[in-house]
């Protein structure tokens, strides 16, 4: 059976292909993603008592960073925001700020990736990227809502990018 040219496999041409999808995809990064983790919260209820915290090590001092409130929760979540206390322990001292994070309004919905009844938002702690010092960092995280057991909740954690 004789099969036209484009079913035809050509093995050189589709390694090309996919280099040259592995080159822009490479080109067209921004940033260095150095660390992101995030915590599971059971029954989807994240409580104030529990705190997760993520550690990890800065080495290059001479770039700058950007750090990311990591969110998932189910569309069910009852609010348009939430209220986080974040510790920072550098290598330097520690510092716990409070912030709102706007998760979405009545216009336009949440603010965030979905897919079906869960929606991931990753919104950034620093509005321009920061230089961090040489060494380990622990993130803490806590929910500060009047709600508590804050339901809907699936995961919260951090996300740290090295921009280029």
């Amino acid at each position: 059976m004789c099969l036209p040219s484009i079913f035809v496999k050509n093995t050189h041409l589709n390694k090309f292909c996919y280099f040259l999808l592995l080159i822009i995809a490479l080109a067209s990064c921004e940033t260095i993603n150095i660390y992101e983790k995030t915590a599971t919260f059971s029954s989807h209820s994240w409580k104030s008592a529990e705190k997760p915290s993520f550690t990890f090590e800065i080495t290059d001092t001479t770039s700058l960073y950007n750090i990311f409130f990591v969110l998932r929760h189910e569309d069910a979540y009852n609010y348009n925001n939430i209220w986080i206390n974040l510790t920072v322990k550098s290598p330097v001292d520690v510092v716990t700020i409070r912030r709102e994070f706007i998760l979405g309004d009545n216009r336009q919905g949440w603010f965030a990736s979905g897919m079906d009844d869960i929606f991931e938002h990753r919104t950034p702690f620093n509005k321009t990227p920061a230089p961090l010092h040489k060494g380990t960092y622990t993130f803490t995280l806590q929910q500060d809502m009047r709600e508590d057991p804050l339901d809907h909740i699936i995961n919260a954690g951090i996300r740290v990018e090295k921009v280029k």
